[in-house]
């Protein structure tokens, strides 16, 4: 009896310090009314609540502005950010400087395609405390009731003829280990600790897409704090894969491939451990890219073989540093 009054006293002092601490979520979105309805919907369900809610409205035509303005303009959790679209890169960057630039102890990102379940933040607050020195938590993500993975266990900085991409994280390993320890993130729910932005920064904003999260927990990581998933802080991802993979759909999709290799690129120069992979990191998605558009691989795609130099030249453009939202192939 004594010992089950010593578990509910613990649990009872772990709720005050859990309300002790300031939270604000930042979410990104453009033009997906719906699936932000339902994202704030999540965010106001936590067990935990929420200080503070910044929607950063990235060039919106939906009629996002006006709803949000109906729904929360005078309730005074909510911030929203309007500007025009300056990608995932640019609406992170504007949230999360937003976010700091107030009195928060943790800053909950995410874009509107995401809902956290209602223990979610709870969770990762409470593996927060026990990981000794983390700086980013992320979600267990699942996508129709299955474990969705896409983050980097660890980043081949060091061999140019291997992706950079290719210790990936398993279903198995998030579903088998309470928490693993990760180098590359996603944006959908990372929980910052202020101190990391303070620390490292923001996120960069000219990278637009692609690249900006595995950049952000890169540095982190070198900065010297632990990136993790939590296996148990559930989170549910909006399945976008019930035609195609995204894989598929992104090698399909020219402008968001050549942010990728672009950002691929950049990243490699930045963070190469040799020469070799400083100029040759995008080389590898290069060479597959020309067999399966050589080959006709990728089913219903719109390449031609002049589109070759066009990969060549979004590769040079990341290794030179020429980013910013790309206006013209």
């Amino acid at each position: 009896m004594a010992s089950h009054h010593k578990e509910m006293s613990k649990t009872k002092d772990k709720t005050k310090d859990m309300e002790k601490i300031m939270v604000t979520a930042v979410v990104v979105t453009y033009n997906r009314k719906a699936l932000l309805e339902k994202v704030i919907r999540s965010l106001l369900a936590q067990t935990v609540e929420i200080g503070r809610i910044i929607i950063v409205n990235n060039g919106p035509t939906d009629g996002t502005g006006e709803w949000l303005a109906a729904e929360y303009g005078n309730d005074p959790r909510f911030d929203v950010v309007t500007q025009e679209n300056v990608g995932g890169s640019g609406g992170f960057h504007r949230g999360i400087k937003e976010a700091a630039e107030h009195d928060t102890d943790w800053i909950w990102c995410m874009d509107d395609d995401v809902f956290p379940t209602p223990s979610c933040l709870e969770t990762l607050l409470a593996y927060a405390a026990r990981i000794e020195g983390a700086g980013i938590l992320c979600p267990h993500r699942l996508m129709s009731g299955k474990t969705f993975t896409g983050e980097a266990r660890t980043l081949n900085l060091g061999n140019p003829f291997r992706d950079m991409h290719n210790d990936m994280v398993t279903p198995e390993m998030v579903e088998n280990a309470e928490w693993v320890e990760i180098e590359g993130m996603a944006f959908e729910g990372p929980l910052i600790r202020r101190e990391v932005v303070e620390k490292i920064g923001l996120p960069n904003k000219d990278l637009f897409i692609l690249y900006d999260d595995t950049d952000y927990s890169y540095r982190a990581v070198r900065a010297g704090y632990k990136v993790a998933v939590v296996r148990d802080a559930l989170m549910e991802k909006h399945d976008f894969q019930s035609v195609t993979s995204y894989r598929e759909e992104k090698m399909k999709n020219k402008w968001k491939l050549a942010y990728h290799i672009r950002n691929t690129a950049y990243f490699g120069h930045q963070y190469g451990k040799n020469v070799m992979v400083r100029y040759m990191a995008a080389i590898p998605f290069l060479i597959t890219m020309y067999g399966a558009i050589t080959f006709n691989f990728i089913k219903g795609h719109k390449y031609s073989v002049s589109d070759y130099a066009l990969f060549w030249k979004m590769m040079m453009r990341g290794i030179n540093g020429e980013l910013g939202k790309i206006t013209s192939y």
